[in-house]
């Protein structure tokens, strides 16, 4: 059995943080809810993938920022052209430029914050084999 991974996180600007996703991580709109049990929803993802990001507003209630800087989606990304085509997209889209906390992630990558101070690293390496 092959799992599927979701990653869920609050936010207080769904539209915003959905449309930033989408179109800085050339992420689909894989669906979305409306006030199920008082929670509002989006899936962004690729629907060929075994992964897929959740962005939820419960109403009512303030998300707030990220707790620290710390929390990162990162996406491993080869070969360098499209790095450097991924990384233009997402400062392009909205994503801010930020230096990483983890100086690791600066060496082969670029680090940004969304609107929510979450932090995606786009990192110009492959995954590596074995582990």
């Amino acid at each position: 059995m092959r799992a599927h991974l979701r990653i869920a996180r609050p936010t207080d600007n769904l539209e915003d943080a959905a449309r930033l996703y989408r179109d800085g991580l050339s992420f689909e709109v894989l669906g979305e809810f409306t006030d199920h049990v008082g929670f509002d929803g989006i899936m962004l993802g690729h629907s060929d993938a075994d992964y897929h990001l959740e962005l939820t507003r419960r109403r009512g209630h303030a998300a707030g920022r990220a707790p620290t800087q710390d929390p990162l989606l990162v996406f491993y990304i080869p070969d360098k052209h499209d790095w450097a085509t991924a990384c233009s997209r997402a400062e392009s889209a909205g994503f801010r430029p930020v230096k990483s906390v983890n100086p690791y992630w600066d060496r082969n990558g670029t680090t940004f914050e969304d609107l929510d101070g979450y932090r995606v690293v786009l990192q110009c390496a492959a995954w590596p084999s074995g582990g």
